[in-house]
């Protein structure tokens, strides 16, 4: 063997042991996020249930055939039949989410969705019915079966109870929106201290905008309220806390899980979602 030919073969092994060979970083213990899709730099999980389970009653389809993310990074929400049922479609936060500022975009025009047809956006905890009415406060968009209804767009503070014959008409609002804005994009904003709610409609997709459409704003100088859920009855609430596994939803369902009376699949497009922490 020649001495070039010698020398080649010992420089190549030198370069393989200080990079071909060297050994590998151990795994990062940290383990990243997951989930079922992936929308505006979060991990969302499908809600899939083939039986009828709330709200609504409904079936949720935990798949991409209703709810996905496209290419430009929107968030699709369907309603569709299927082997003539109906089902329903609802994302759920992989991490939790606490006090702060939470704020999205709605694409589509909601003016045509069935009267019995509701887009919700909400903060939610399974654990926190007792103490906290389960953490929830919500944005909704529905005509509430009401087919003439104008006013689309809900703010509330649960505990809201509607079908109390006084009902808690203090914790939810539904704000005069012109319809010219309900048509096309619209920026919604919910800020959430320990001691208020405040809401906020924008023109556009950006927050904030140059035109505020609605706000309205929820306090602890309110009288406290129980939420009450079948033989369940919470402590008394004014605004409620978050706790460490209330996270964010956006669901897309039908009221009491009655068909919607055109008979026609529904689909809601929201642009993207933010969240600033307190």
């Amino acid at each position: 063997m020649s001495i070039n030919k010698l020398f080649f073969i010992l420089f190549a092994g030198l370069l393989c042991m200080i990079y071909s060979c060297k050994q590998s970083p151990p795994p990062d213990l940290n383990l990243p996020e997951k989930g079922d899709l992936f929308f505006s730099g979060y991990y969302w999980n499908y809600k899939d249930n083939a039986d009828p389970v709330g709200p609504g009653p409904n079936r949720f389809l935990g798949t991409k055939e209703n709810a996905w993310v496209d290419s430009l990074d929107r968030l699709h929400l369907k309603i569709t039949q299927k082997n003539n049922l109906w089902y329903c479609s609802e994302i759920i936060s992989s991490r939790e989410f606490k006090y702060g500022t939470y704020i999205f975009t709605c694409e589509s025009d909601i003016r045509n969705f069935d009267q019995k047809v509701i887009f919700g956006f909400f903060t939610w905890d399974n654990y926190s019915f007792q103490k906290q009415a389960n953490s929830e406060i919500d944005v909704e968009f529905s005509k509430w079966d009401v087919a003439s209804d104008s006013l689309l767009v809900t703010y509330s503070v649960q505990p809201v109870w509607f079908s109390n014959p006084t009902p808690y008409q203090e914790r939810s609002r539904k704000p005069p929106i012109a319809s010219k804005y309900i048509s096309k994009s619209m920026t919604y904003m919910m800020r959430w201290t320990p001691d208020s709610v405040a809401w906020e409609s924008y023109e556009g997709d950006t927050y904030p905008g140059t035109n505020k459409t609605s706000e309205w704003s929820f306090n602890n100088t309110n009288r406290s309220r129980n939420k009450i859920e079948g033989t369940r009855t919470s402590d008394p609430i004014i605004v409620p806390a978050p706790s460490d596994s209330t996270n964010v939803r956006f669901n897309f369902w039908l009221l009491n899980g009655v068909a919607p009376n055109n008979g026609k699949n529904h689909e809601i497009i929201v642009k993207n979602f933010k969240f600033i922490p307190l």
